[in-house]
Formats: C-alpha cells, structure tokens, sequence
C-alpha cells in the first residue's frame, strides 16, 4: 500500500512494516528535498499511529543502486557557508544555533516508540550515515561501497548528531580516531568495527524487512519501552541535548572559515570525491 507523496522519500508499506525509500539521482545526495520528504513521511507514520492503523515498525533505505543517501549535497553547503560568511557571521558555543528540521527528524526517529531499521544498500556518508545513527539498528548490504563521516576532509565536522551518537555507538576511543581521520569503511569493515550491526549478503531491504517483521510480532508497549530505556531514560537529556547543539553551532563554526570554503568550492568546482577533496 502506497502512502501519501512524500517528494524524494518513497513512503510504502508492507504489511505491518512502513518502508521509506529514498531517491535523488543522479548523486543520491541529500538536499532540501530530502529533509523535507523525511518529516512529511515521519508525520504521515505518526497520524497513522494516532488513528489507529500505523505500522508497527519503520525501515529506511535507498531506492537507487548503489547508494542509501551518499551525504549532503556539497553544493548547497558551499552557498550557505559563503552566504554565513559574506554576513560575517559569527558562531559560539554560548549562542546555540537553533536545532534545524534535518536535525529535529534525527532526534523524532532516536525517540520515537517504533522501531528504525536502516537497510544500507550503498553508500552512506555524512548526513547519510548520521540518518543511519540516528535509527535503532543497522543492516549494511555486502559489497564494495563507504560508511563513515568523511566530514574533516572538507574543514567542517558531522553536524548532524554524528560525533554524539558514533561515540555512543562505537566508544569514544573508536569514535575521535574514525572522525579526526576521516576514515570511511566498505561493509564488512564496518560490521567488524561496529559501525553496522550486521552484513547481508543479499539485498539489505530484505534483510530489513525480514527483522521489522520479528519485530512487529512482539509487543509494542515492551519495544517502546525498551527503546526508551536505552535512547532516552539511559542517558542525560539535559547533556544530550546541550553536546548536539554544541555540535551544530561548531559545525557552522567551521563552515564560515574560509579554508573549509576553499575546501568545498574546489570539490565542487573539480566534482571530486568528499573522501578526496
């Protein structure tokens, strides 16, 4: 069954099981699109909740070959860095940059009461990778395709909850080295080290929705409750909250300086790799 348009998140279901698909060819880039496809589709899930016949669990995945969401589009990251700039604006710690609708959807899947799967079928980087953290568990597809926060290569950091949720993921040891390098992993190096919860040989949807069946078979009170305990009661919010603005005020810190800039543009202008600028 068919859900309501959601621009560039495909929105379906099967059976119990909400399937949202997302879709940007050529690059598989996230964009303005993309954000505002995945609150339109999180809503839609959540008034289905409300009236009685939502789904029981949530899967994400990419609708093109070879790529989940690969990170944001660079492009538009160069023109808000050099319009911030040509304001001279200014960011601090002490200022929190209010949370943006990327950044609010990330925090609604973290603690909503169904469980998240993302079925990484290719590549997820960025803010491709920071969706991923940002669900409950990981399914990476085998094959030859990168995971990871590349972010430093172009002078900025993961700004969408990455350094927070990799360090509570993989530990924080684990977490600076990744980040501080850059590091990008195929599949089975990234199950090896955590970043993934399992490898499937076959398509991850499959595997994804083979899991979000299991799932929807049990007791949702007890999958809400559980979830709760671990993502949201195990934790400070208080802290939480306060590390992940601090997050995205740095990363706009960074995004204003004019070597991450320089960075951006000639990626852009030489149509390089993010994991090469």
């Amino acid at each position: 069954m068919s859900g309501p348009d959601t621009g560039q998140v495909l929105l379906d279901h099967d059976g119990p099981v909400a399937v949202l698909r997302f879709s940007n060819p050529p690059e598989g880039y996230m964009d303005e699109g993309t954000e505002t496809g995945l609150a339109a589709a999180l809503d839609a899930i959540d008034a289905a909740m409300d009236a009685g016949d939502g789904p029981r669990a949530v899967v994400l995945t990419g609708a093109d070959e070879g790529v989940f969401i690969r990170h944001y589009d660079v492009r538009i990251l160069e023109k808000r860095a050099r319009a911030m700039a040509a304001r001279g604006m200014s960011f601090h710690p002490d200022r929190p940059v209010p949370e943006p609708r990327l950044h609010a959807c990330l925090r609604r899947i973290e603690a909503h009461p169904l469980p998240f799967i993302a079925a990484i079928n290719g590549a997820a980087m960025g803010g491709g990778y920071e969706l991923a953290l940002a669900c409950d568990i990981r399914i990476a597809q085998a094959g030859d395709y990168p995971i990871g926060l590349p972010e430093v290569k172009l002078g900025i950091l993961p700004g969408a909850g990455g350094t927070q949720r990799l360090a509570g993921l993989v530990g924080q040891a684990r977490a600076l080295e990744l980040i501080l390098t850059g590091t990008t992993l195929p599949p089975e190096q990234a199950a090896a080290v955590g970043l993934v919860g399992r490898l499937s040989d076959g398509p991850a949807l499959e595997a994804g929705l083979t899991v979000a069946r299991q799932l929807s078979a049990l007791p949702p009170a007890a999958l809400a409750h559980v979830k709760h305990l671990l993502r949201v009661a195990g934790r400070d919010a208080a802290l939480h909250g306060a590390a992940l603005a601090s997050e995205r005020t740095l990363f706009c810190d960074l995004m204003v300086q004019p070597e991450a800039i320089a960075l951006m543009a000639r990626m852009n202008a030489e149509n390089r790799d993010i994991r090469d600028p």
